[in-house]
């Protein structure tokens, strides 16, 4: 959260706000918004009953004067006189509201640190930790999952609510040589990001280990956030095509043709960098002049090189038991291939959609240390 100081000008009838060494004064019509009387704000859910699109365009304060530390009083040119706690205003410059801050990280990180057990889930403490750390991460592995079929969808409800895809409300991951994804091949899977070709793309998966008897079939995980700062270091202009030039990806089997169009890198409402859209098996190159072309190129090359570089590639093996949740598009994951004659490999998968687990963190937040 930024460091903000408020202080009123009590000669210009205005409030200021300091921060990041910048002072801005705080527009009338913003702060009218924010009125905070329960005749304007419904004290349970916090909604407006007033159409704030409305107000006069040029607004201003007429008065504003302290009643203590934190409470102001305000009256505006429109008539409307009110008082402020000034701690609601903390939300507007908190840019991850309320949430922890992701972290990037390499393969060196401490392991250690992703790891929750399948029963701590039941408790909400254990379950707010959880949370926390995926939202740090991008990535959580549960421990003590019973091997058993469909408990994918218990771990899933923890955290979200399942998504039914073509693929149906969970999927099965083992060898089927005629299948309409090589996920379901013994060959291997380079870094990717699931299901590019949909709108909106899963936000996270989860992959319950129920039998893994082979030697191969490593899992792999990488962050985005740090292989793209890497880039950024090597190919900035790479990184801004990358980010602004949309490609087709593409799903097609006898049921359903998906395509869709987004920019490889993704980035949040902020400009911030979220993550990515990247799987070799389905995209295709856009159309640009052919020196851009080159650039572009050239840049998703080497993001594919960073992905499967050992500086930032996590391998490991996902036992039986184990359950790995990771954000579809900040981390990627793969697969090393694998002989089924070795012995049987079965993993069951689900989505749930990304803003479910910083709604329930922010919830239980509020409800453990409000």
């Amino acid at each position: 959260m930024k460091q903000v100081t408020l202080s009123v000008n009590k000669e210009n009838n205005a409030l200021l706000g300091q921060f990041d060494e910048k002072s801005i004064e705080l527009p009338a019509l913003w702060l009218r918004e924010r009125c905070q009387d329960e005749l304007h704000l419904d004290r349970v859910t916090k909604q407006r009953l007033f159409d704030p699109h409305q107000l006069p365009e040029d607004l201003r304060v007429k008065k504003i004067e302290s009643l203590s530390a934190d409470k102001l009083q305000i009256s505006f040119s429109d008539g409307y006189e009110g008082t402020y706690n000034i701690n609601e205003f903390d939300a507007d410059f908190d840019i991850w509201d309320g949430a922890p801050e992701p972290k990037p990280w390499l393969s060196d990180v401490e392991k250690s640190n992703f790891y929750v057990e399948y029963d701590d889930l039941r408790s909400e403490k254990g379950l707010f930790n959880a949370l926390k750390t995926f939202i740090t991460y991008g990535l959580i592995i549960v421990n003590g999952v019973p091997e058993r079929s469909d408990t994918v969808l218990e771990v899933a409800e923890f955290f979200g609510h399942v998504r039914q895809t073509n693929f149906g409300k969970y999927f099965e991951v083992y060898t089927r040589p005629d299948s309409n994804d090589l996920a379901y091949r013994s060959v291997p899977l380079g870094p990717h990001t699931d299901n590019p070709y949909r709108d909106p793309m899963p936000g996270i998966q989860l992959l319950h280990c129920i039998k893994n008897e082979t030697t191969g079939g490593l899992s792999t995980l990488v962050d985005s956030l740090s292989v793209i700062e890497q880039l950024r270091k090597e190919d900035p202009y790479g990184v801004e095509l990358l980010s602004t030039i949309p490609v087709r990806y593409r799903h097609f089997d006898q049921d359903v043709d998906l395509i869709e169009r987004r920019t490889m890198i993704q980035l949040d409402s902020a400009g911030r960098v979220e993550g990515v859209a990247y799987s070799p098996r389905l995209d295709f190159l856009p159309l640009l002049q052919q020196e851009e072309l080159k650039v572009f190129h050239r840049a998703r090359k080497r993001l594919g090189q960073l992905f499967s570089d050992e500086r930032f590639e996590w391998r490991f093996k996902l036992e039986p038991g184990q359950l790995q949740m990771f954000h579809n598009t900040r981390v990627l994951h793969g697969r090393t291939s694998f002989d089924p004659s070795e012995g049987f490999r079965h993993l069951q998968g689900a989505y749930i959609d990304l803003d479910e687990p910083k709604g329930r963190y922010l919830a239980l937040k509020r409800k453990l240390f409000a």
